[in-house]
C-alpha cells in the first residue's frame, strides 16, 4: 500500500484560514460507508442522524497556549519556543526555532521576564528541554504570555483563542485541537442528549505529531507518534451498555477513534485505562468499537486521510473529496465536517 495512494488535488482557496461565527453552521457532507452515497447538509442537522440510544464519543482534551515567543538574554534575538511535552513539574521537551539559537546554557526571556526558559540539554530530533522559571501558577502564565500553536497552513492567529477549544474542553495538554469537535455548541449537544443519544468523554492529548507527512512510500514502514490517552470508569460503561443494546458508537474524530481502539480489548469490550498509544489505523484495520465517525477533511498523504479510508474504503473516501472540491466544502481544522455511517 502507497502512500501516494492517498492523494488528491485541493485548490489552496479551500483551506479554510478562520473559523465560522457560528460553530453549528459548517456544512456536513454524509456519507454511507457501504454504498458510497453521499449527501449534503449543515451541520447542526447531524441529530437528525443520530437515534435514540446512540452512544457519541468526544475527545475533552484542551490545548495549551504553547507557542512563546521570546528574547534571547545577552542579545535580545527573537526566538520561538513551542512545548511539546512536560517531563518534569518546570521541564519541557520543546521545539525552538532557530533552532542554532538555542545551546545549552541559553536563557530566554517571556513577556518582559515573566517567564525565564532555560535550554538545558538538546533530545530526540534536535528537540530542547528548557527549565522554567516564573512566579505564580504556570498555567496561568503560559495562558497569559502563550499563543496557540496553529496548524502550518493556518496563516496568522486568532483573535479569540477559544475558537481552538471544543466547548467541552477540559483537561489540558494538547499541542493541536481534536478538530472535528469544533463544530459543536453548548445548545446542539443539549439537543442531542434531549434525543436519548449518550455523551461520553474521553481524552486524547493531541501531539504536533498529527501535522507530520508520512515520508515513506510504504505507508506500513511509517512510524505514528505517541500520545497520551485516557478512559475513565463512566465512558468505558457508557460504551459498553451501547455495545450489549445493539446500538452505534460515534465516534467524534480520529482522535477519539484511536483512544477506543487503543483502549478495547479483541471483543471491543473498553475498560477504564490510562496510557500511552502510538496505533496506526490505515485500510486493512479491523475496527473492535467504533460503528460511525465525525470528522473534518484531512491532508492529502495523511494518516488521518488513511484512518478514514479504513474505516469507508479508500475508493469512497477519495470520491467523496472530489465531491467536497467540486462543491466547494472548506477544508482542515477549521474547514466543514464529514459523518461516515
Amino acid at each position: 500500500m502507497k502512500t501516494s495512494d492517498f492523494t488528491f488535488e485541493l485548490p489552496e482557496e479551500l483551506i479554510a484560514q478562520n473559523p465560522l461565527a457560528d460553530r453549528s453552521s459548517s456544512r456536513l457532507l454524509v456519507l454511507d460507508k457501504e454504498s458510497g452515497e453521499i449527501r449534503h447538509e449543515v451541520f447542526k442537522n447531524v441529530v437528525s442522524y443520530l437515534k435514540k440510544g446512540d452512544c457519541l464519543v468526544l475527545n475533552d482534551t484542551k490545548v495549551l497556549p504553547a507557542r512563546l515567543i521570546g528574547e534571547k538574554e545577552g542579545t535580545g534575538a527573537k526566538i520561538e519556543v513551542l512545548l511539546l511535552k512536560r517531563r518534569q513539574d518546570n521541564v519541557w521537551e520543546t521545539l525552538v526555532k532557530p533552532g542554532r539559537k538555542a545551546k545549552p546554557g541559553t536563557r530566554i526571556s517571556f513577556g518582559g521576564g515573566r517567564l525565564v526558559g532555560e535550554v538545558t540539554d538538546i533530545v530526540d530530533e534536535g528537540n530542547r528541554l528548557v527549565r522554567f522559571e516564573f512566579e505564580g501558577i504556570f498555567e496561568e502564565v503560559l495562558d497569559e504570555l502563550g499563543q496557540m500553536p496553529l496548524p502550518p497552513y493556518i496563516t496568522h492567529q486568532l483573535e479569540d483563542k477559544n475558537r481552538y477549544q471544543t466547548v467541552y474542553a477540559k483537561h489540558e495538554g494538547s499541542a493541536a485541537a481534536p478538530t472535528a469537535g469544533l463544530h459543536f455548541t453548548k445548545d446542539l449537544l443539549k439537543e442531542i442528549e434531549e434525543k436519548g443519544v449518550r455523551l461520553a468523554y474521553v481524552t486524547l492529548h493531541v501531539g504536533l505529531g498529527t501535522f507530520r507527512p508520512v515520508k515513506v512510500e510504504d505507508v506500513t514502514d511509517h512510524h505514528m507518534h505517541s500520545e497520551f490517552y485516557s478512559v475513565d470508569e463512566t465512558a468505558a460503561q457508557a460504551i459498553n451498555q451501547t455495545r450489549e443494546d445493539g446500538r452505534r458508537i460515534i465516534s467524534v474524530g480520529t482522535t477519539s477513534t484511536r483512544t477506543l481502539e487503543s483502549a478495547a480489548d479483541m471483543d471491543g469490550h473498553i475498560k477504564p485505562k490510562s496510557g500511552w498509544t502510538d496505533i496506526f489505523i490505515y485500510p486493512g484495520y479491523e475496527f473492535k468499537v467504533i460503528d460511525a465517525l465525525i470528522t473534518n477533511f484531512h491532508l492529502p498523504e495523511s494518516t488521518l486521510l488513511m484512518l478514514v479510508s479504513a474505516l469507508a474504503g479508500k475508493e469512497h473516501i477519495l470520491a467523496a473529496y472530489e465531491e467536497a472540491v467540486r462543491e466547494r466544502y472548506r477544508f482542515f481544522s477549521f474547514g466543514d465536517a464529514m459523518f461516515i455511517q
